[in-house]
């Protein structure tokens, strides 16, 4: 197997009629022989256009039954795909668009009829996926065939409690296919094992069972939001009617995850990877002891080294052997000095600060730049977020540094809510208070509107930290905190 879709025609041609694609709401399902004379047809189409090897398409589409087809499509051609937020702006399409100088753009208005592509530019390349762009620019990640078949095979490969069977799995997802986790690791996995994509178009919380009993899941994928706002529905007839084995994603509240596995029967896989790194590094807590609720991500496979740097506790992967980026993305485009940054002294820098438990485990903290340094301690803003998301007066929060005269960095809380007074903002570092040790309760409560996010949901930390510097509508509650 050398291409994605090399992989796709061999599982098509031994298991033909078996379901590949399930599309939800609109219910269209694909076998893998179908789904493959559709994709034939569709890169027919692309060839008489004048598509081929080296050109680069934008798929400017919602998840929707065309988007793994047109993907397979153009994989089939030689051609790589961007995929695009359709809920980009002009001002990002601008952006994106102008950088990857992308041959074409694809929409559900030109699905049939492609326009005739520009030029050549993205040759020995699979996808052109670009980073949220939480705290600047986004950078495009350069990635190859062979990054998205490491990275379904790693998951096929992981075994435990989410060992993949053949021919039997049904994986519901409503993550992105503009994002690698749908569109890489989930995918290729079911290509790989001859199992189905559930593909639903957005996470609807009020349906989401009645649809993961219906399309007969075995697997589901989520967001770390997804279980919280699961637990707060009241219970249904679903709640337990489903095939679901086990579930595989990051960031589920710990507070939520214990509870979560109770109410609905199966394990919540935590896991960590990030664009850069596909299956590279990937690792999943996939094997007791869990450590359910202190975010655990399992232990690092044999073929990989990791270090935890000694000041910061930033997390180092690189491959185990003599090619230390097997797997990983090929690098940032057009951005030589940032892929060197990223992969000074040999390691790849992740960002992340992770910690390592007594028996060897790793358990995520935070991004590195959403560690508050205050008075020489070292404090998580995603620990702190988690403590404040269940504050009656919190609808939304985010917490960032903000500069302090005397202790360096101060712990703000950046909330969204009805009640904007000194009452509530005491009330919500009270609430911290009881929770935390002293010194990681916000000092200062800011009240907001709405919390910044990027197209894909993700809170702009580096606009909140311009806001910290010049707070408005802010209570100072610095002299509250005391040690006790």
């Amino acid at each position: 197997m050398t291409t994605v879709y090399t992989a796709f025609e061999q599982t098509a041609r031994a298991h033909g009629a078996r379901p590949f694609l399930l599309a939800l709401p609109e219910k269209a399902q694909l076998t893998y022989g179908e789904a493959r004379d559709r994709i034939e047809g569709i890169a027919a189409r692309y060839r008489e256009r004048g598509y081929g090897r080296g050109h680069r398409v934008a798929l400017r589409l919602p998840n929707c039954p065309d988007y793994l087809l047109h993907f397979l499509a153009l994989n089939s051609i030689g051609a790589s795909v961007l995929p695009l937020n359709p809920e980009y702006r002009a001002a990002e399409l601008e952006y994106v668009l102008g950088h990857s100088e992308a041959s074409a753009v694809i929409t559900l208005e030109n699905l049939e009829q492609p326009p005739v592509p520009g030029n050549a530019t993205g040759a020995g390349e699979c996808a052109l996926l670009y980073t949220s762009g939480t705290t600047g620019k986004p950078k495009g990640c350069l990635l190859s065939d062979f990054y998205f078949l490491n990275v379904g095979k790693r998951y096929v490969d992981e075994g435990g409690l989410c060992a993949l069977r053949q021919g039997e799995e049904r994986l519901i997802t409503p993550l992105p296919l503009f994002h690698m986790n749908a569109l890489a690791v989930s995918s290729v996995a079911m290509i790989l094992t001859a199992g189905c994509v559930v593909q639903l178009d957005r996470f609807h919380p009020q349906t989401w069972w009645r649809d993961v009993v219906e399309s007969g899941a075995t697997i589901i994928h989520y967001l770390g939001v997804m279980p919280a706002v699961l637990l707060k529905l009241p219970g249904t007839s679903f709640d337990r009617a489903h095939r679901v084995r086990f579930g595989y994603g990051a960031n589920a509240n710990p507070g939520d995850h214990a509870a979560f596995e109770k109410r609905f029967g199966f394990p919540l896989i935590e896991a960590w990877a990030m664009t850069e790194t596909g299956g590279g590094a990937l690792i999943a807590a996939s094997r007791e002891p869990r450590h359910v609720g202190t975010r655990c991500v399992g232990s690092p496979k044999n073929d990989m080294e990791v270090q935890l740097e000694p000041e910061t506790g930033e997390f180092l992967v690189r491959q185990a052997g003599p090619d230390p980026r097997r797997g990983f993305f090929s690098g940032y485009l057009k951005d030589d000095p940032a892929t060197r940054e990223a992969w000074r002294d040999g390691w790849f820098h992740t960002g992340d600060v992770l910690r390592r438990g007594p028996d060897g485990m790793l358990h995520f903290v935070d991004r590195r730049k959403n560690i508050i340094r205050r008075a020489g301690e070292n404090i998580a803003a995603l620990e702190v977020e988690a403590a404040l998301a269940g504050h009656p007066g919190v609808q939304q929060v985010a917490v960032v540094a903000a500069p302090d005269p005397v202790r360096d960095e101060e712990v703000m809380a950046c909330v969204v809510s009805t009640d904007k007074t000194r009452e509530n903002a005491i009330s919500i570092q009270d609430w911290c208070l009881e929770r935390l040790a002293y010194f990681k309760a916000p000092g200062l409560v800011a009240f907001i509107d709405s919390l910044p996010v990027t197209s894909t949901n993700k809170v702009q930390k580096a606009k909140l930290a311009d806001f910290a510097v010049n707070p408005t509508n802010c209570f100072d509650l610095r002299d509250r905190k005391r040690r006790k």
